[in-house]
């Protein structure tokens, strides 16, 4: 579309937005047929329609943000184009292969080696460098870990404002694994990818779940607080998990593990 992808930012937005129940489900709704707009996401083509009245996808993410009254504020990490590219492998006497583009990644067969991207030296969107150093706490997650999370920790003055900030950084662990990216990972794979591809450690504490019931989907396992995670990191344990849909976390007991957690290190936000 001409924009710098806006997938993420909708999901952001969308969460924050003040009436949840049905703005943000029109914000996201998907169209399933019509010439040209077939899989198209209707908050996306909004995104766009901003950038190009506004003449800045930074301005048209404030405006977004403005029409569905969300509470906070969503920054992209970065204004430049960049493009994500993955290895993968198939398998483990087959040959690296090389994908492009976030969907490429997910549904190549063979499992995740590594991404990064390209440009390499993308700098970050000023005003978020701003926010992380003038945060109390940062968390990071949940989401993809390679195709979201780490694409936003791959802009390296990013990544090093967040080690020069004085907030407490959490990274929020998946509940179950994602087929395409996370097969049979545990707690302490995920950390290890993220510290592998950013050549740094900074984590005060990682939280898990650890409410293990209900079924999950086809292929897909609990990620489970490993001995070495505990051996290794600070970790803080609690059920987060949804209870209709136990393979994501329920935002309420999340954020309530969050602000306890927080207070109990730190003392109270207010």
């Amino acid at each position: 579309l001409g924009v710098l992808p806006p997938g993420d930012i909708r999901n952001c937005l969308s969460a924050l937005s003040n009436d949840e129940a049905l703005l943000s489900q029109v914000f996201q709704y998907r169209f399933h047929a019509g010439a040209g707009l077939e899989g198209h996401s209707l908050g996306n083509l909004l995104i766009t329609a901003m950038s190009e009245i506004t003449g800045s996808f930074e301005e048209a993410v404030a405006e977004s943000g403005r029409v569905l009254a969300i509470y906070g504020q969503v920054l992209p990490s970065t204004l430049t184009q960049v493009e994500l590219v993955g290895e993968l492998q198939e398998t483990p006497e087959g040959e690296p292969l090389v994908v492009r583009g976030e969907s490429e990644i997910t549904t190549t067969p063979g499992s995740v080696k590594r991404v990064w991207l390209e440009p390499v030296d993308v700098l970050a969107y000023p005003p978020i460098i701003q926010a992380i150093l003038n945060a109390d706490l940062i968390l990071i997650g949940p989401g993809s870990l390679y195709t979201s999370i780490l694409p936003n920790l791959l802009v390296k003055d990013l990544t090093e404002a967040i080690s020069a900030s004085k907030a407490e950084t959490y990274y929020i662990c998946n509940v179950a694994t994602q087929r395409g990216e996370t097969d049979g990972f545990n707690a302490s794979d995920h950390v290890a990818v993220l510290e592998e591809h950013i050549q740094k450690r900074i984590l005060n504490l990682v939280l898990t779940n650890r409410n293990f019931k209900g079924e999950l989907g086809h292929d897909t396992d609990w990620v489970v607080a490993d001995h070495y995670l505990h051996e290794n990191y600070r970790v803080y344990e609690a059920d987060v998990v949804d209870d209709l849909y136990p393979w994501r976390h329920s935002s309420k007991k999340l954020a309530k593990a969050i602000i306890n957690l927080y207070e109990e290190r730190t003392g109270p936000l207010y």
